[in-house]
């Protein structure tokens, strides 16, 4: 049946999208249109994947990408331009559930140390191995060519730069997914946004070297500042509109999801207008109303668990569809390439990081598997890399675009196996597990009260049962 659901979506989806078309309606109407229908197809995919044991936000992102321009074009490119709002705001209320998840905690005593020892072997090793390797072969990488050394040596570090990013949102999303809990996924969202803050200074400094080190006209002047406004702007403009809903959490205790909803079109009306970066704003603003007001972060972080499946399907819906898979037709073995020396940065900064008697020895077996992941500051900083080096602007950016666009499909299923494997997921896929289509976290409740899994009623996204 849900095979037969599958196939039914797709072709009601392609004929009212003809329907529409022919008719010349809005393009707003249009994409209202796509964007229901590529949902409701993105969570069938998803009930699906689950079946296989897969994550279902792998199954959104197959199906919006299925769905979306680079195959069958029932959902087009000026339709996502429109709904870049709606995904933007989606993707602020993943990281803003992200950020109310962390505390000062993880930042003292030995998990300090812990948390900073894996985040620097996740992040040096890859950079150095991904830097290295790209200046070896800079006489037949096709950025640097027929560059003199000096640009060859800027591109290197750049592209040893997006390897050390990671995405904290993809791993929360996998983790609430299945309802982990252990010290393995607490840890590695720690880590994830470690690096992505991390990150921000790397990425800045590179930007900055790249000017002096580049030839003439290589970089454009002020890049590096830029960067570096919009970027702390977007954590200072985090922190304060945490601050805020903190405030009204405070005095008005109802209509929560109202709150929630606001702060998502905040922050997607100021990428928009000021060019800030949703994720680093969300961050900063979860992690702001947890530790300035407990309480109410608490209610907020049930609200969002609460609503976390049609988020999950609107946003990663859309993702897929914005996956470009263009530069793949002619540089697939460059990519392959740097996915590859990524992985293997990590499996070796993991294994550096594993010296540490902090460290236990699964980390230094499956740990790195779970900072494959990459999305939204990593598509941030392909962005600013286009701004930065205009000379290279379209085709840099396509190669990083293809890089995360794999990391992002395989980043989710490396996890989650991360995951069985270590024993942390708490929601069984498949046969004798939860029904497909729990909300995360009912099904964990369910067996609190029952004592078994996969008993009751199948709960789905937004409280209703069938």
């Amino acid at each position: 049946m849900q095979w037969l659901m599958l196939v039914v979506t797709f072709a009601v989806m392609a004929l009212l999208q003809r329907l529409v078309r022919s008719l010349g309606g809005p393009l707003e109407a249009q994409a209202t249109l796509a964007l229901g229908c590529v949902t409701l197809l993105a969570f069938v995919a998803g009930t699906v994947a689950q079946r296989f044991r897969i994550p279902r936000i792998v199954g959104y992102l197959v199906a919006g990408y299925v769905a979306g321009p680079a195959w069958l074009r029932l959902i087009r490119a000026d339709q996502l331009q429109v709904l870049s709002p709606v995904s933007t705001g989606a993707l602020a209320l993943i990281a803003f559930a992200v950020g109310s998840e962390l505390t000062l905690d993880a930042l003292r005593g030995e998990r300090r140390q812990t948390v900073l020892r894996i985040a620097a072997g996740a992040m040096i090793v890859p950079f150095l191995a991904v830097a290295f390797v790209v200046l070896t072969v800079s006489p037949w990488f096709p950025l640097t060519a027929h560059q003199p050394f000096r640009d060859a040596l800027v591109v290197a570090l750049v592209l040893g730069a997006m390897a050390a990013v990671s995405s904290p949102t993809l791993t929360w999303a996998v983790s609430t997914d299945v309802d982990a809990s252990g010290p393995m996924s607490r840890t590695t969202l720690d880590v994830t946004v470690v690096q992505d803050l991390a990150a921000v200074l790397l990425v800045t400094v590179v930007l900055a070297l790249a000017l002096p080190l580049g030839s003439r006209g290589t970089v454009a002047p002020g890049v590096a500042t830029h960067t570096l406004l919009i970027l702390l702007g977007s954590i200072v403009a985090g922190i304060t509109l945490g601050l805020a809903v903190a405030q009204y959490l405070r005095v008005i205790h109802g209509q929560l999801a109202w709150v929630l909803v606001v702060a998502a079109l905040v922050i997607a009306q100021a990428v928009r207008l000021l060019g800030l970066d949703a994720v680093l704003m969300a961050l900063a603003g979860g992690c702001a109303l947890r530790n300035t007001a407990p309480r109410e972060s608490e209610r907020v972080r049930d609200e969002l668990k609460r609503c976390a499946i049609p988020v999950y399907v609107v946003f990663f819906a859309l993702a897929g569809s914005s996956l470009q898979t263009g530069a793949l037709d002619e540089l697939w073995p460059w990519v392959l390439l740097l996915v590859g020396l990524r992985a293997v940065g990590l499996w070796g900064g993991l294994r550096w990081a594993g010296r540490h008697s902090a460290v236990g020895a699964d980390w230094v077996r499956y740990g790195w598997l779970g900072f494959i992941s990459q999305s939204g500051l990593a598509l941030t900083f392909a962005a600013v890399l286009r701004r930065a080096f205009p000379e290279w602007n379209i085709s840099l950016e396509a190669l990083v675009v293809a890089m995360i666009g794999v990391h992002q499909l395989a980043g989710p299923i490396c996890f989650h196996w991360v995951l069985r494997r270590t024993g942390q997921v708490t929601v069984e896929q498949g046969k004798g597990g939860a029904h497909v289509g729990d909300t995360p976290g009912t099904a964990l409740q369910a067996r609190g009260k029952d004592g078994v899994g996969g008993g009751g009623a199948t709960v789905f996204a937004g409280g209703s049962s069938m």
